[in-house]
């Protein structure tokens, strides 16, 4: 089974498009391998800390809110909806990841 990476172009990680864009040229890249999965690793753990910067940064506000520190709620709401729409976008990132992960496990040699 030929898996198609031609629509991964667009993707931001560099790793991902260079992989892409050797795979449009119909070349084999050379490179080493374990520095695309690093970069690929980091940028995974850099948007897990982004993410759990922003469910702090929600908490924060709550807490201002509780102890009446502030009466303003639209810090809160923003602060709420980062922290909403960054934890759906990772858990959606790592779904996505264990079905490929078994879809690579299902696969026969």
């Amino acid at each position: 089974m030929a898996i198609d990476i031609h629509n991964l172009y667009n993707v931001t990680s560099g790793a991902i498009r260079d992989t892409a864009e050797h795979s449009r040229a119909g070349v084999t890249p050379v490179n080493d391998t374990s520095s695309a999965f690093e970069s690929v690793f980091n940028a995974a753990v850099d948007n897990l800390n982004v993410t759990n910067s922003y469910l702090s940064d929600a908490e924060n506000e709550e807490l201002k809110l509780a102890m009446g520190l502030t009466n303003n709620t639209h810090d809160l709401t923003v602060a709420l909806q980062k922290a909403s729409t960054a934890l759906q976008y990772t858990v959606a990132v790592r779904d996505k990841f264990l079905e490929a992960y078994k879809e690579l496990m299902q696969m026969q040699l």
